[in-house]
């Protein structure tokens, strides 16, 4: 098995225009033949959007790797294309020496993901949950069970919450029960899309302590998204920040910093992961939250 645990070379993916979509319908209803006043100009096919562009880098083992970009920047989409759930237009990407589209069932076994919309059937509780998640695995039912009271002891769920419908848990709970269920597998390379977002302070600082001790107690190699930057700045050993799909800045949160530093554009205080995304993306992370809105 390779060392480097993830290497993703000039990675690109592309998504049809929404407004093509809707003309497809169209031409459906029509039988393939869209109906058009006389003179009307014929629209212009609209251009792929572009999600990921040309994207590489190189994750080690046992390193804890933060993806850092506002919200469609196209960090998710990239954790889609590394775990097997879409297939990139152009470039390689391999875990663990794999390819993930030539090897995508041993991909499969190496990794697991959680989202931050993870789903569940919210009439069983968490021990149902993740025993129907293991036996899937095919794991022992025995075994399972005493690794789901283990791993959610550990991310501070209480016993009785266990053997609860998940539909009576808080949203932070429920992400908790996530996190859980992708560890149960003993996965050597865990994708963590965005974990804490929606949490509140409290279990978002037990989720990223059960991350640094995932990196240190067990064989892991994490890469996480986030548009936290406290988060990234606290978990991660190396940070890439994404902007339009593009990789514009890679280096340990302290190298980040210091080269913000040398430019001088921090006004004398020592620089923040805030900062460096201002200096790097030319705007601040929350203005691209409030586009998204």
């Amino acid at each position: 098995m390779s060392d480097l645990a993830l290497l993703i070379e000039n990675a690109t993916k592309r998504f049809a225009n929404s407004e093509e979509g809707n003309d497809n319908k169209d031409n459906n209803k029509n039988n393939g033949h869209k109906r058009r006043w006389p003179f009307q100009r014929k629209k212009e096919k609209p251009k792929p959007v572009v999600a990921v562009d040309h994207v590489s880098l190189q994750v080690q083992h046992h390193e804890i790797f933060g993806i850092l970009g506002a919200n469609g920047s196209g960090k998710s989409t990239l954790i889609r294309l590394v775990s097997t759930l879409l297939i990139p237009d152009e470039g390689n990407i391999t875990v663990f020496g794999h390819d993930v589209v030539r090897e995508e069932m041993a991909v499969k076994r190496l990794i697991n993901r959680v989202s931050v919309d993870a789903a569940f059937f919210k009439k069983l509780s968490p021990m149902e949950n993740l025993l129907y998640a293991a036996r899937l695995y095919g794991m022992e039912g025995g075994y399972a069970s005493k690794r789901v009271v283990e791993i959610l002891t550990l991310l501070g769920i209480k016993t009785n919450s266990i053997y609860q419908p998940m539909e009576n848990m808080s949203r932070g709970m429920q992400q908790k029960v996530a996190i859980a269920r992708a560890f149960l597998t003993a996965p050597i390379l865990l994708l963590l899309d965005e974990p804490t977002t929606g949490l509140d302070p409290r279990s978002k600082r037990s989720v990223q302590e059960f991350v640094l001790n995932l990196r240190n107690l067990h064989d892991a190699t994490i890469v996480l998204t986030t548009h936290d930057m406290d988060e990234a700045d606290r978990l991660c050993d190396r940070i890439a920040i994404i902007d339009q799909g593009r990789i514009v800045a890679l280096d340990t949160p302290a190298g980040l910093k210091a080269l913000v530093k040398r430019n001088g554009s921090n006004n004398g205080h020592d620089p923040t992961m805030e900062d460096v995304f201002m200096e790097l993306t030319g705007k601040s992370l929350k203005e691209d939250e409030d586009k998204e809105e």
